[in-house]
């Protein structure tokens, strides 16, 4: 008998495997959307997911970034091994579904759909430990932590990569708008690094019959605020990506009184270092000169988040082509841009070769949205991407 199947004889085979319990796996989906935890509090969602994968056969250690997890399984004689990463923390966030499952936690809701991520994974490991056909080391990575950026740095700082070595590490993200179970893969920079900066205008209050008795942080503001649009259009190579926005401005309280201050908060970002280098000097020394022409002065707080987020060649061509023979060329999105959200994925390609892809969540809200849902008939195929995906790169 001929045991040796071909690309698309496999995915089928994968396929039908994971239909058998793709619905065990949308409950428990629905169950962590019902239970979200925010960063670094990812308890009930780390029992969880360790008791799945205990109970399948996996090698699991948990307590790593606190809450994290990483779950292990070897089969065969190769030393090669696969990473594998989903996040799991939620947003503060107030849920406006209306959902039968919709979030019991006041203020906190799954408004980034890492409650599928986890999902996906967990329907990969299931299959993996049962039919999957590798040889070599798999490692599945839980992530918290990484809306606030800290997940990923603190597993690593924790010697992730020391503990549970990999020769590359994988990842993905649903992205609404793109056509259900759809996917997209971009070599080179895929998503933008994400910086802050916090800016206080001080200036002198006084009553607003008398401004030349003062000196006015919310003129110097306005002022501020225009002169930084310039920074992308003038500043910045026309063949760079970059933003620059303003997304928060607070100061005074009354009509007719001058305050004392006037803050705002800034994100910054861009796919390349060195104009993400600029952007940053060039904002601080902007908020000097402006505030100090109109006799003001600017306390500036900023804050480097995210790098940009930069797949490696090899292994998007890699991944690409394994979801080409899983999935089919329909599935695939020849295009897919560059997004200029930002990820804390980003940490782990800057010490490991791999891929970041996205999945269309298909006509849903916007991620970060009150309004936005998880589409769980991506479950499926992403599962089987991620299996093939192993078992292609443990062949």
């Amino acid at each position: 008998m001929n045991l040796i199947l071909t690309d698309t004889q496999r995915s089928a085979a994968v396929e039908r495997g994971l239909a058998s319990f793709i619905d065990e796996i949308v409950a428990i989906r629905r169950d962590l959307h019902q239970h979200p935890e925010l960063a670094f509090q990812e308890r009930r969602t780390s029992d969880l997911v360790a008791d799945r994968l205990s109970a399948w056969g996996y090698e699991v250690s948990r307590g790593i970034a606190r809450t994290g997890i990483v779950a292990t399984l070897r089969r065969g004689r190769s030393e090669k091994a696969i990473g594998l990463r989903a996040d799991m923390d939620a947003l503060p966030i107030e849920e406006a579904t209306g959902l039968a499952y919709a979030s019991r936690h006041k203020g906190v809701m799954h408004a980034c759909g890492h409650d599928g991520h986890t999902a996906i994974l967990l329907a990969a490991a299931r299959f993996l430990a049962g039919e999957g056909r590798f040889d070599g080391t798999l490692r599945l990575i839980f992530q918290p932590a990484e809306e606030i950026g800290a997940g990923a740095r603190s597993m690593l700082s924790e010697g992730l990569l020391e503990r549970f070595p990999v020769e590359a590490i994988f990842g993905l993200h649903n992205w609404p708008g793109v056509a259900t179970g759809r996917f997209g893969f971009v070599e080179g920079p895929a998503m933008a690094s994400v910086d802050q900066a916090n800016i206080t205008v001080v200036g002198k209050g006084g009553h607003g019959a008398e401004p030349h008795l003062t000196v006015d942080p919310v003129l110097a503001t306005a002022s501020l605020i225009t002169a930084l649009q310039s920074l992308v259009s003038r500043n910045v190579d026309p063949q760079h990506m970059a933003v620059v926005t303003v997304g928060s401005i607070r100061g005074g309280q009354a009509s007719n009184v001058i305050p004392e201050s006037v803050s705002l908060k800034l994100t910054l970002r861009a796919f390349n270092d060195d104009v993400r280098r600029l952007l940053g000097e060039r904002v601080q020394a902007l908020a000097r000169a402006q505030a100090e022409s109109f006799g003001a002065r600017a306390e500036i707080d900023y804050r480097l988040g995210f790098p940009a987020l930069v797949n490696h060649a090899a292994e998007t061509d890699f991944a690409r082509d394994v979801a080409l023979k899983a999935l089919g060329p329909d599935a695939i999105i020849s295009d897919f841009k560059p997004r200029t959200a930002s990820e804390d994925f980003a940490f782990f390609l800057e010490e490991k070769a791999g891929n970041y892809a996205f999945v269309g969540n298909g006509d849903s809200a916007a991620l970060h949205s009150a309004e936005y849902d998880f589409n769980d008939a991506i479950i499926a195929p992403a599962a089987r991407y991620w299996v093939r995906l192993v078992e292609t790169f443990l062949a």
